[in-house]
């Protein structure tokens, strides 16, 4: 059966029992230094992917792509709506109410966004309606003055569906008995979840109330836009508000939320290089092991040149040796962080219910648990990083084995 010369001695090599044990002892900790390395850097990519992944799905599935606004209403929202969804990269358009307020409830005082929809429009153009735990935007009936709270909200008030709610406007209304502050009772008519930081301050409630609330006189104070890439929503929503003529204010997600993207985009970037650093120390660890190990084997590597192994097989059987460590070290890695990926979000559940302490509080973070995202792209580009690395750290040890004069090193045997 033919086997390569240079692979059959560099596996002997490296399967062997050495006695040197500190050459072992090296090796392996080269090796596993390697996996850790590796291991960790897909857990921790996959980490930010999914706190990428749940900005876009959940936050900004909750907030608008870009908004179109009148001033300071449109007094012909309707027209606008139709307008914009004429726009090929524009798939659906609501208009909207938005103000500031405060809720009362269960001896409790909160701070809220209120936000006027119409609920068959709002469907389409957030994800509000697959967040519902409790209730749906369906149940906001014109005239009824029901409201929908998010789920930290609703505990922080003591709050279930069908109980009342103050609304208080910090807008003053003259009455007889003075100046008053402008309030409201609203019944809770859903709860919804979306497990980010707008579940604590975030209230909707129909246009119709909105507008008798704020006294808009039955007018929209935007249309807000769902666009097919986010990535483009601030020069369409310039075009689409250029389409309409007359004076509109535009605004878009990355005025509102583009920070918090960009810090987690740079987060990644400078996350990945460090992590990666430690896959190179790992992989030229390989160098101190591959430098010992042909110092313990000069003699032998004389031997090969004297029998007519010539200096590019020589340099190849230990480019074999350093690869070998290398492989298996960046396989098992790539493997355990495959399955570190899988399954951290499950593992950090788990351990906060042993715990009973929650890690991300939806109070401080914009999500409230740990979100991984595995993509193979950069699993390819982590392997093959480690791989080349391990690769380019045998060249030196390799390429000095070659260079062995076997007189001098047979001289004194």
């Amino acid at each position: 059966m033919f086997r390569p010369l240079s692979f059959y001695i560099g596996l002997r090599y490296t399967a062997a029992k050495r006695r040197n044990h500190f050459i072992s002892f090296i090796s392996l900790t080269s090796m596993i230094g390697l996996m850790l390395g590796v291991a960790v850097l897909i857990i921790v990519l996959s980490v930010m992917n999914g706190f990428d992944r749940e900005l876009k799905e959940k936050v900004l599935g909750m907030v608008p792509h870009a908004v179109v606004k009148g001033d300071p209403y449109l007094a012909d929202w309707e027209t606008v709506d139709s307008r914009v969804t004429e726009h090929p990269r524009v798939l659906a358009a609501a208009p909207f109410i938005e103000g500031q307020g405060m809720v009362t409830g269960g001896g409790n005082v909160r701070g809220v966004l209120i936000k006027g929809i119409i609920p068959e429009q709002e469907d389409s153009v957030s994800i509000i309606s697959s967040q519902m735990i409790e209730g749906s935007l369906g149940d906001l009936k014109s005239g009824e003055f029901g409201i929908i709270v998010g789920r930290p909200l609703a505990a922080s008030l003591r709050l279930q569906v069908g109980d009342k709610l103050t609304v208080v406007l910090p807008e003053a209304s003259v009455s007889p008995a003075g100046v008053m502050p402008r309030l409201k009772r609203f019944t809770v008519a859903g709860i919804f979840s979306t497990g980010a930081e707008l579940d604590g301050n975030y209230t909707l409630i129909h246009m119709d109330d909105a507008g008798k609330l704020m006294r808009t006189g039955g007018l929209a104070e935007g249309v807000r836009l769902l666009v097919d890439d986010l990535f483009a929503a601030p020069a369409v929503v310039e075009e689409a508000a250029l389409s309409l003529g007359g004076r509109y204010y535009i605004s878009d997600w990355t005025r509102t939320h583009g920070s918090l993207f960009s810090a987690i985009q740079m987060e990644k970037t400078i996350i990945g290089l460090l992590l990666m650093f430690i896959v190179a120390v790992a992989a030229f660890n390989i160098v101190s092991t591959l430098v010992m190990v042909v110092t313990d084997k000069t003699g032998d590597i004389a031997i090969l040149r004297t029998m007519g192994a010539t200096p590019g097989r020589i340099m190849r059987i230990f480019m074999i040796q350093g690869a070998i460590i290398g492989v298996f070290g960046t396989l098992v890695g790539t493997g355990l962080g495959i399955l570190g990926a899988l399954y951290i979000s499950d593992l950090i559940s788990g351990l906060e219910c042993l715990l009973n302490h929650q890690f991300l509080n939806a109070d401080v973070y914009f999500i409230s648990y740990l979100p991984s995202d595995l993509q193979w792209l950069d699993v390819a580009i982590i392997s093959s990083a480690g791989l080349v690395m391990s690769l380019l750290a045998t060249l030196y040890p390799a390429w000095r084995a070659s260079r062995v004069d076997p007189a001098e090193a047979l001289r004194y045997e």
